[in-house]
């Protein structure tokens, strides 16, 4: 059977017993809350109940023009700020996001279904690239070349672009944004978002905290929107760079429309992250990381392990035996609820397209070890609640391990050797991230040197790059030749300049070579 494509209505529906108007949450233009001109709007569910709380507009081609209009004008002012003061801004913003971090967590909670610490923990990791952003005097620093012939000094200066855009997946509504636009900003540029209509109360609050923090108005949009306004987004001339994070068919459609249209494009799209466990692994901590890796935050993590690699039967039986026990006891609730371990799915279709997978895996022949398609949760029957779920035996023609699932899904594979592990990792379209769980050092070391995968992981589970370091895979998982944050954000968000600068003394006369500096 197929899985259903799990695209949900732009049309607000009815909600289930009540009949109130659900509220609107506007764009942010200019530096307040703007409802613009479109008049199609988006449904905001609340995924541990099941209701629609709230609606968004989506915007307009003409909507995105006026959004990238404010940026034009705030981007002349802001780009004339010295990197030490827009710095002065970019610590405030830090600042201001620590002491709202528990309304900032509530409201991604609320929006997405993440657990309220795996909230604060996304939020965190957003914080941290603003934290290496207020380093930007620094990080601006070109090279100088004193005398490099005869009365004549050559440097480098690494400027802005202008009116730059990010856009934005469902799954970090608060981090992902953040590791765009904090670089973005203190760079000079002006920043147009456009976050998930799915959950997107905290973008909203995050460029209200940045006018607060003493950014000028229109330095930070927000745009609500669907396929239509990424379109706008990606035709739009005024715009210079795009920043893409979602699933690799729209990455595809992404990178090569707006490089078609002129502009500079980072596009992060889709993953098939692989443990391998050796039969050295302590399996105590594999089974830990392999929990928290393929189940926090529902599976709904670009980063998320899909794929444990268990090379040797031995291995896998024990592995096996170990990660069903734990996977059945789970604890599943709404995301606000103290020891829940793992919250709901952010929307009823995408649970209806997880749970299509698990009925696939099944119809294709792999052995579901634990089936959580039946979890309820009192109190809460009209969540989009899905429990672990856990299959053995999968091979690789199967469509649950091409996939990405995006869900509570662990798929259990056996290799025979490490060589076979290691093709079956590098055998895959997908190539993000990779782990592998051993004592041996040169077993590690090896792994490292030769698997195919952006981000690599010895005894980690999830090997997401600190904010000094930059966040991006390999093969389909990525299209552009830069990456997330680090330094490889500041080179994307800005444009490089080299001066060659003489002062003679007296006239050199003409020269019709090519220049030979003496």
């Amino acid at each position: 059977m197929a899985a259903p494509a799990g695209t949900s209505s732009t049309r607000s529906a009815p909600l289930p017993g009540n009949s109130r108007t659900p509220d609107a949450l506007p764009h942010f233009v200019h530096g307040v809350r703007a409802t613009l001109a479109s008049d199609r709007r988006g449904p905001v569910w609340n995924p541990s109940t099941g209701r629609q709380e709230r609606e968004v507009p989506l915007a307009t081609s003409s909507d995105v023009a006026e959004a990238v209009s404010s940026g034009e004008v705030a981007f002349l002012q802001w780009a004339a700020w010295s990197p030490l003061k827009r710095a002065r801004v970019m610590f405030r913003f830090r600042d201001l996001l620590q002491e709202h971090a528990t309304e900032l967590a509530s409201l991604i909670a609320a929006e997405h279904g993440k657990v309220l610490a795996d909230a604060l923990g996304e939020l965190q990791r957003g914080i941290e690239v603003v934290e290496f952003a207020c380093g930007i005097p620094h990080l601006l620093k070109g090279e100088f070349s004193s005398g490099v012939s005869t009365g004549v000094d050559m440097y480098s200066l690494r400027q802005p672009l202008g009116v730059v855009a990010g856009i934005t997946p469902f799954n970090f509504p608060a981090m992902v944004p953040l590791w765009m636009l904090a670089p973005a900003i203190a760079c000079g540029n002006a920043f147009l978002l456009k976050p998930s209509e799915k959950d997107p109360s905290c973008p909203v609050r995050l460029a209200e905290l940045l006018v607060e923090a003493g950014a000028p108005a229109g330095v930070l949009n927000v745009v609500h929107g669907d396929a239509g306004t990424v379109d706008a987004i990606l035709a739009h001339p005024a715009i210079q760079a795009v920043s893409f994070v979602g699933s690799t068919p729209v990455a595809r459609h992404v990178y090569a429309t707006a490089a078609a249209n002129g502009k500079r494009v980072q596009s992060m799209g889709g993953a098939k992250n692989h443990l391998v466990v050796m039969p050295d692994a302590d399996l105590d901590q594999a089974v830990d990381a392999l929990l928290g890796a393929a189940f926090g935050s529902a599976g709904e993590r670009c980063m998320a392990i899909s794929v444990a690699v268990a090379v040797g039967d031995a291995t896998a039986d024990e592995l096996r035996r170990r990660l069903a026990d734990r996977v059945r006891s789970l604890r599943i609730g709404p995301s606000t609820t103290p020891g829940v371990e793992m919250g709901p799915l952010v929307t009823a279709a995408h649970h209806h397209r997880v749970a299509a997978y698990v009925a696939l895996g099944v119809e294709e022949g792999a052995d579901l070890v634990v089936d959580g398609r039946n979890v309820r949760v009192d109190g809460h029957e009209d969540g989009f609640f899905l429990g672990g779920c856990l299959f053995d035996r999968v091979t690789t023609s199967m469509r649950i391990y091409q996939e990405e699932i995006f869900g509570p899904v662990l798929c259990l594979v056996r290799a025979a050797d490490p060589a076979e592990a290691l093709g079956i990792v590098n055998g895959h379209e997908f190539g993000n991230g990779a782990s592998v769980f051993t004592r041996d050092g040169n077993t590690a070391r090896e792994f490292a040197d030769r698997v195919q995968a952006g981000m690599v992981g010895v005894n980690v589970p999830i090997p997401v790059p600190l904010a000094f370091y930059s966040f991006g895979g390999w093969k389909h998982s990525a299209f552009g030749d830069q990456n997330q944050h680090g330094m490889d954000g500041v080179r994307f968000f800005t444009k490089l300049k080299t001066v060659t600068s003489r002062w003679p003394a007296a006239t050199t006369g003409s020269e019709f070579t090519m220049p030979n500096l003496k």
